[in-house]
């Protein structure tokens, strides 16, 4: 599995999304299901599926399924 399709996975099951709900345009103001809760449980999956701990002021700033690749790549995860 790509670590593309293991973010998605990661945003779908910490919003509980539905399986085959597209996330790759998801954005924090966008989606009713990504409160503050939701927020750090998304972080928490990300952590835990790429076994990285994520500085406080990326996990204020991962905004959007962009963001939270972009971030990745800061902590040597390359999803593609």
């Amino acid at each position: 599995m790509s670590e593309l399709q293991r973010l998605r996975d990661a945003f779908r099951t910490a919003l509980d999304l539905p399986a085959d709900a597209p996330v790759d345009d998801l954005r924090y103001q966008d989606n009713e299901k990504w409160d503050s809760l939701a927020h750090m449980s998304l972080v928490a999956a990300i952590e835990d599926e790429f076994s990285v701990m994520i500085d406080t002021d990326d996990v204020i700033g991962m905004s959007s399924f962009a963001e939270a690749v972009r971030i990745l790549g800061k902590y040597g995860v390359d999803v593609k």
